[in-house]
């Protein structure tokens, strides 16, 4: 059998193809235009195809609840163009097969839940820190959800003392995605990270606001591993900084054999960025009724 898997984002869409094992026979990239522009481009890439059933990981906000009546649609975006877009809807009218949606970052945490780092672990959160910050969280080996998705890109945090930047979240200021995003580095230093790789500053800083966000997810959720994701954490000399802070918050409170082997708690994501495809992948099984 193959499957469908769309990674729907706001630059681009990824279609693949792929098998059960999460093998990848094929993908294409297209550009996210308007999304009568886009749209009939995925369908015509997986028309021929042969798929059972599609699985999308889409850029949010994103209606994820079944038992309600904009199940599938973009929400509030900045993509004005697909604010209110019926995602799922407008492809299931041209391909008629089964198909389950979830976040982009949900998709990202099920693709290393099923097929990576965090295989057999139940209990995940995957923290992509980019262009923008977000979290997909799997609680008992279910993705999450409830009134909405997680946006846990978006909790609050405290300044570092020798921080003065005031963010660059347009909601909420000195929030993760804020004070952490790839922008927020730029804003701050005036250099994209990039140019910044032998700064200790910068990392410190850095650091500093990842490391409280994950102590407040240990403390909230207490995950079995954290895996970090995205164009920021390919900085990585961030990781051993991320680690010592993340203890030094804990401050002994908590004391797992996870946090007691700290290197292999809090990871890098082990897909080779195919995590979000994978999870896709993953998303058309359950759609197909492949429930393992």
């Amino acid at each position: 059998m193959k499957f469908g898997a769309l990674e729907a984002g706001g630059t681009k869409m990824v279609c693949a193809i792929g098998l059960e094992d999460g093998t990848i026979l094929e993908q294409i990239s297209i550009p996210t235009r308007t999304p009568e522009e886009t749209i009939p481009d995925i369908i015509e890439y997986f028309r021929d195809k042969d798929i059972v059933s599609l699985g999308i990981g889409s850029f949010g906000p994103v209606d994820v609840n079944k038992q309600s009546e904009t199940y599938g649609h973009i929400l509030d975006t900045p993509k004005l163009a697909w604010k209110g877009y019926d995602l799922l809807g407008n492809i299931k009218k041209e391909l008629d097969i089964p198909m389950e949606l979830d976040t982009d970052v949900n998709g990202s945490c099920l693709g290393e839940m099923t097929f990576g780092c965090a295989k057999n672990i139940r209990n995940v959160i995957y923290i992509t820190i980019g262009t923008g910050v977000g979290v997909g969280i799997g609680i008992n080996g279910q993705l999450v959800h409830g009134m909405l998705h997680p946006e846990a890109g978006h909790i609050l945090l405290r300044q570092h003392p020798e921080d003065t930047f005031e963010g660059w979240c347009p909601y909420h200021g000195t929030c993760l995605e804020g004070m952490a995003a790839g922008p927020a580095i730029e804003k701050r230093w005036g250099r994209k990270a990039i140019e910044l790789a032998d700064d200790e500053r910068v990392w410190d800083i850095e650091a500093y606001y990842i490391a409280q966000a994950l102590t407040d997810y240990i403390m909230t959720l207490s995950p079995q591993m954290i895996i970090l994701g995205g164009g920021v954490m390919h900085q990585e000399q961030l990781f051993p900084k991320i680690r010592q802070k993340t203890l030094e918050m804990v401050n002994g409170y908590i004391n797992t054999k996870e946090l007691r082997d700290i290197d292999h708690y809090i990871v890098p994501a082990s897909l080779h960025d195919d995590q979000g495809i994978m999870g896709a992948i993953q998303l058309a099984k359950w759609a197909a009724g492949i429930t393992e």
